[in-house]
């Protein structure tokens, strides 16, 4: 049987930014693996997803997760050195409401001002001046983020982190855990599909839509379960400039991506948004034409005349309890950590949960970006901390 100081299972952006960090930033000298059944990612929830930062958020820890992650993006040459770059868009988000949402926008645009991000809450008036081609006529304001927010390739900043990390002397497996082993409320190995078995001295579950799956082979139980979003790409004739990534009050959400746009929806409170098999990634079609479509004219009249060129479907890794994400040691099994649940916004948050559960797994200590509040002592109490802004 082989061993390891810590074994992260998931080689997605969660596993790789983290296996960089511990290998790279901490300088860990112990042995790193990273376990990953797909190495070409072709289902991870990184690749699959829309590969956008927003500051939006109305939970202080998540816009503190969010400003690491945009400072990390800015600052790739300095830390992968030579080209290295994600693309990234500031082209900004516009989040959209109507009187009854108005009072949450404001107390949200207020906290976010308060933590230093350039977010202002615009009247329709100004909103209309700013774009002309939206229709405003039952809105009450919107949050328009000035900088500080956008889109970028997800794939690009995956292969940085992963490559990155195998430099730095991370090991990547390509297996599956079918079995965690416990004694005296510690993990003591993992046992793969090969057959093979590795102890840890550490355990980390990211491992996404899949880590309820994970967590159960511990005999914990964790609230976190895939929820399938399709990405429509759509083409429009009638030019839109300077859109950002706008979210209507109806759930769909539209951003530019090149000569085409992609837009997709959320479910809002009270609709169905049923768990699927780990295996169906097949786009919901109809959806473009009862929801995501009729919105976008609505808000946008220059979208009459859209054609739906393809689609794809991928996963959220959706925590029930309160859609935040759970990180840090189990409180019972303490060499068991979480680094999952992220609902949606986990590609942005990356560098900064890495950075900080890294510094935990060495040192046993957060550092500044104290993630405590999105402890599993939350889930065993039932206590959830709700975060209101989820597209």
């Amino acid at each position: 049987m082989q061993s390891a100081d810590i074994v992260i299972i998931g080689g997605a952006i969660m596993g790789s930014s983290l296996a960089w960090f511990l290998k790279h930033e901490r300088q860990f000298k112990g042995r790193v693996i990273v376990i990953e059944r797909d190495l070409n990612f072709t289902r991870a929830s990184t690749t699959l997803s829309a590969a956008s930062i927003r500051q939006q958020f109305s939970t202080r820890e998540n816009i503190a997760l969010s400003q690491f992650g945009l400072q990390f993006i800015k600052s790739l040459r300095e830390r992968f050195g030579g080209e290295a770059d994600v693309g990234f868009d500031e082209g900004g988000y516009c989040i959209l409401a109507q009187n009854e949402g108005l009072p949450v926008l404001e107390k949200n645009i207020k906290l976010q001002r308060e933590m230093g991000a350039d977010i202002i809450l615009m009247d329709p008036s100004t909103l209309k001046k700013r774009y002309p081609w939206m229709n405003t006529d039952d809105l009450a304001g919107a949050g328009v983020g000035l900088s500080g927010e956008g889109w970028f390739d997800a794939h690009m900043l995956l292969d940085l982190f992963r490559k990155g990390a195998k430099h730095a002397g991370a090991e990547y497996l390509n297996d599956d855990v079918v079995g965690i082993k416990t004694q005296n409320d510690h993990v003591t190995a993992v046992t793969l599909a090969s057959g093979e078995e590795i102890a840890c001295a550490s355990l980390v579950n990211a491992a996404g839509a899949w880590s309820g799956s994970v967590s159960r082979l511990a005999g914990i139980t964790l609230p976190v379960e895939p929820r399938k979003r399709t990405v429509f790409v759509i083409h429009c004739r009638t030019p839109v400039p300077d859109m950002p990534l706008l979210v209507d009050t109806s759930g769909v959400w539209v951003r530019p991506e090149g000569d085409y746009f992609i837009s997709g929806a959320s479910p809002k409170h009270g609709q169905s948004d049923p768990r699927p098999d780990h295996s169906d990634f097949e786009p919901e079609y109809e959806q473009f034409e009862n929801i995501v479509w009729p919105s976008l004219y609505e808000r946008i009249p220059a979208f009459e005349a859209i054609k739906m060129n393809s689609a794809w479907a991928g996963h959220y890794e959706m925590c029930l309890l309160d859609h935040n994400a759970i990180i840090g040691p189990h409180p019972d099994i303490t060499n068991f950590h979480f680094m999952t649940g992220f609902s949606g916004h986990g590609l942005q948050h990356a560098p900064g949960v890495a950075e900080t559960l890294s510094r935990f797994l060495v040192d046993g200590s957060w550092g500044p970006l104290d993630p405590s509040l999105f402890g599993y002592e939350r889930i065993r109490d039932n206590k959830p901390v709700f975060e209101l802004n989820v597209i």
